[in-house]
């Protein structure tokens, strides 16, 4: 099997420190907990931006100083921004980060009921971001929250807007989408491409045992206190950095090697950084 790549989704946009009060959400603690899960095995960073009261923006000045953090620090990790925002943002408001040209960014090919909201992603929307993506040069993520979103990722491929080896990341447990059980992880990765690159973000309680799978599936993970505040029942996490570091040890075990950021941008198509 390929080395697995971890991805770190550090804060998310509804999470809050009453959730848990290690959520990392100014520019500075972010750039931190990114620092961390990098030197606890995690190769990307999945990032949300919040503004000092810890409302949720995707005002790209405030990704810009949260990116150029995290790389003051020496930190070589994947830097991946969200394109989802929070809901009921406009699709003008959810897109700014692209222009900052990281390396990725998250592309939802589809709407889904979230808990009480929905998370509209009409199909023009969805091609504006994949177009965007490709003029700058971003790296789109293809986020599935349901079945019906792997066929419109699809699409996206045949019309030439996203390259067929933009990798998936079936995320897994929010209320409204898909489930995270064994059952369903299983549909979804035999309804990828065969030759497709994936990662599962279990929401909850479904991350630890998801994660499992996908080590021992050949696919990716992604772990982090956006998709789960909690390390074991009714034990908060203490860190990002704990539940990246409970994988890498997971791994181990199950004789998947890790990869480093360098050997991921490979193995996803990214130039190196200098």
């Amino acid at each position: 099997m390929e080395k697995l790549i971890i991805t770190c989704a550090l804060t998310g946009a509804e999470t809050t420190k009453l959730d848990n009060p290690n959520l990392p959400v100014t520019p500075d603690e972010i750039a931190q907990s990114a620092w961390e899960a990098r030197q606890a095995g995690a190769s990307i960073v999945h990032l949300h931006a919040r503004l000092e009261d810890g409302t949720p923006t995707q005002d790209q000045l405030v990704y810009k100083a949260i990116i150029e953090k995290i790389r003051a620090s020496g930190n070589d990790v994947i830097v991946q921004v969200s394109t989802g925002g929070a809901v009921g943002m406009s699709a003008d408001e959810r897109v700014q980060p692209v222009t900052l040209q990281p390396e990725m960014a998250t592309l939802t090919t589809g709407s889904v009921n979230f808990g009480a909201d929905v998370f509209l992603n009409p199909p023009q929307d969805i091609e504006h971001f994949a177009k965007l993506m490709k003029s700058y040069g971003v790296l789109p993520e293809l986020e599935i929250f349901d079945a019906g979103m792997i066929r419109n990722a699809l699409v996206l491929i045949k019309k030439g807007l996203v390259s067929e080896h933009a990798p998936f990341d079936l995320v897994m447990g929010v209320p409204g989408g898909i489930p995270g059980t064994p059952r369903d992880l299983l549909f979804l990765v035999e309804s990828l491409p065969k030759e497709a690159r994936w990662s599962v973000a279990g929401i909850g309680r479904a991350q630890l045992p998801l994660a499992a799978m996908a080590i021992l599936l050949g696919g990716n993970v992604r772990v982090g206190l956006e998709d789960n505040v909690f390390y074991q029942k009714g034990v908060l996490a203490e860190s990002n950095a704990q539940l990246v570091a409970r994988v890498v040890r997971l791994a181990g075990e199950l004789g998947r090697e890790i990869a480093t950021p360098q050997e991921a941008r490979e193995m996803l198509g990214l130039k190196p950084i200098s």
